[in-house]
């Protein structure tokens, strides 16, 4: 199989531009075939950018986006295989539920009704009012019956938890890698909730201010880099010499992340300094990448999480 077989959408060079702001600045990656891929950074990174031009949505300013082999914004049957699910969805004034689900019934070829009429149940979701009525948590559960129930080969998910709590969280991961490993297909997901989705994840791409900074495997991605922590003269004093993707300091203790996998040299340079090496979970990993140079603690999610299982093996406007 070639590359371009391997691969559901390829981007080279992509750049969009806003008025004197880039979004994106000359991308270049693709997206595995019946692949889990999530798309982490912080906010303003251009995730959102880059699922509205992938999915014709949105044009780029310049740059290549084939889907399936083809530009998406020439070819409607490339279009019809593709779901974008926004995280601030809109729907008419006047729509209830059932009209959604009419609307969704007739745009997406792959439909399942069931599956749509299961995951309604699971999530509660009111039939008599207006959607535009609907709290956050029923919007994001409304997005995620569409995105599943879609089974578009290729389907994107705009933070799809946002107002979930951590019961409805964990029925969306459990019903997605049941569904994947029933009916495979090309996933992108953007989250902040790295820990709480990681098991869900088998590849990541991360932005930082429209610019592409890792595209790997997450295995390859968790042995990028270690984690030291020490006293703050003991950290710095490890850390000399070696590329520190961040660095943060509590009181007199500090914990820095260092770019690659420690060698022997490495930890025998530890132990003799008094620091402890370990690993670096992709949360941190993914904060320290975003790191802008100031001493800050790290990044956690809330208490509150929901936990999935591991993998095994929008409404278009």
């Amino acid at each position: 199989m070639t590359a371009s077989t391997q691969n559901a959408i390829e981007v080279r060079s992509l750049t969009r531009t806003h008025g004197s702001v880039r979004a994106l600045d000359d991308v270049t990656l693709a997206f595995r075939r019946n692949t889990i891929t999530g798309l982490l950074g912080r906010n303003g990174a251009g995730k959102t950018s880059l699922m509205s031009i992938l999915s014709a949505q949105d044009r780029q300013t310049s740059g290549t986006v084939l889907v399936d082999g083809e530009p998406p914004f020439e070819h409607a049957r490339v279009v019809e295989r593709m779901c974008f699910i926004r995280d601030n969805q809109r729907y008419p004034d006047d729509y209830k539920l059932k009209h959604v689900l009419r609307g969704a019934r007739i745009g997406f070829p792959e439909w399942d009704q069931a599956l749509a009429d299961e995951l309604v149940s699971l999530f509660r979701i009111p039939e008599k009012p207006v959607v535009k009525k609907f709290s956050r948590g029923q919007l994001s559960a409304l997005g995620i019956v569409i995105g599943l129930a879609s089974r578009a080969p290729i389907t994107f998910f705009d933070e799809p938890y946002l107002g979930l709590d951590a019961t409805a969280r964990t029925h969306f991961y459990d019903v997605l890698l049941r569904d994947y490993a029933e009916h495979p297909r090309t996933i992108v997901l953007s989250t902040h909730l790295i820990d709480e989705m990681e098991q869900l994840l088998e590849r990541v791409v991360i932005l930082d201010r429209g610019r592409l900074l890792r595209d790997a495997d997450v295995d390859e991605l968790r042995g990028a880099a270690h984690q030291v922590t020490g006293r703050d003269a003991d950290v710095a004093a490890y850390a000399e010499g070696r590329s520190v993707l961040s660095r943060h300091r509590i009181g007199g203790l500090a914990t820095a992340v260092i770019d690659g996998q420690p060698s022997a040299q490495d930890r025998a340079a530890a132990a003799e300094r008094g620091v402890d090496i370990g690993s670096v979970g992709l949360q941190e990993l993914v904060a320290a990448y975003g790191f802008d140079g100031a001493d800050t603690p790290t990044e956690r999610p809330d208490a509150d999480t929901a936990r999935p299982a591991t993998i095994a093996n929008g409404v278009r406007s």
